[in-house]
Order: C-alpha cells, then structure tokens, then sequence
C-alpha cells in the first residue's frame, strides 16, 4: 500500500503555510483526521502498524487527544486490547471518565501525526507517573524523519521530513505573503 498516496487521496496533505501545534511553522500540514473520515481505508493503514506493534505484548493502548483518540481506537481494536485517551487538564495531560490504569499495564502511546513528539512525551511521562510501563510509541506519520527520540521504540508508517521552523526563521513569514493558519485541534 503506498501510504502517501492514501493520505494525499484523503486530502491529509496540505500546502500553505501553517501554525504546528509546537509552535513551528511550515508549508506542509499532515491532517490525519482527513484519513479517518474513511473507516476502511484507515482500518488498513492501522492493521499494517499494529503487525508492526504485536511484538511488545501490549495490553492498552493510550492516545493524546484530540489527534489519536480515533486512531487509538483502531489500533486498539486491531490488537484487542482496550483503548484510552488522556486529556488536558489545566494544562496537563491526565486521563480522566474512569480511564485507570493498572501498575502493570503495558501501554502503547498512539499519535496520528508526530513532529516534535511534545504531546507522545507528556502522554509516555503520564503513563509512567501512574505506574505503568509504556511500551511503544505508534503513529501514522513522522514528520521528523526518525529524528524524535521517545526513550522507547517508536513504528510509523510513513517517515517524511517536512521541513518546520522556529517563528523568527520562518522563510514564508520573512516573504510578508500570509499569515500561518493552525487547522490542527489545539489553540
């Protein structure tokens, strides 16, 4: 499956200039959201990732929301083990609607899209501060081309490098043309 090509027919690729959730800009967005608006095409996508998963011997699966709550699920269902989401709460990720986890639970952290990896770090430290062993890191896309190190071992699907930068850097701001645009979920 090339797994680009699915991403771009779903329209999850966008070009322009945009505001990441790290506060980096760029000209390229990954919107996996678009790709989970069509269940069989990101059912295959997740099953491809989960046979790359089944070798940490999971039993949860924790996911950031807003991003990977869908695409928590699925992974979840395709190694059928339980899903959850952790929130933000007065700035920090917590679980929360009864979502408890077990001090020996082994916890795959799912993301969509990774670029700096902010969100996966603060789940991965979450896990740990309630006693939990997480044991993998999954997402759709790496922005970073690898270069995001979670202290765990870390599958995607698809490892890109889409350039980002610091606000003061930014090519596309130093043109005047227009502003970045954020259409990821965090304000």
């Amino acid at each position: 499956m090339n797994y680009i090509q699915t991403i771009e027919n779903a329209g999850g690729i966008l070009r322009g200039h945009f505001l990441l959730t790290s506060g980096r800009h760029s000209d390229t967005y990954m919107q996996c959201a678009k790709l989970f608006v069509h269940p069989a095409e990101s059912e295959k996508l997740c099953k491809d990732l989960s046979l790359q998963l089944k070798e940490f011997n999971a039993d949860i699966v924790v996911s950031p929301a807003i991003g990977g709550i869908i695409m928590g699920y699925e992974m979840a269902r395709q190694l059928g083990v339980p899903n959850f989401f952790a929130e933000r709460e007065n700035g920090q990720m917590t679980l929360r609607r009864g979502f408890e986890l077990k001090p020996t639970s082994r916890v795959i952290v799912v993301e969509d899209v990774v670029t700096t990896g902010g969100s996966v770090k603060e789940v991965i430290a979450l896990v740990r501060a309630l006693g939990a062993e997480p044991v993998a890191v999954a997402s759709i896309v790496d922005r970073s081309a690898g270069a995001v190190d979670f202290g765990i071992p870390y599958r995607a699907l698809l490892s890109v490098e889409v350039k980002s930068y610091e606000p003061n850097q930014c090519p596309l701001c130093k043109e005047g043309k227009t502003p970045p645009y954020k259409p990821g979920s965090r304000t």
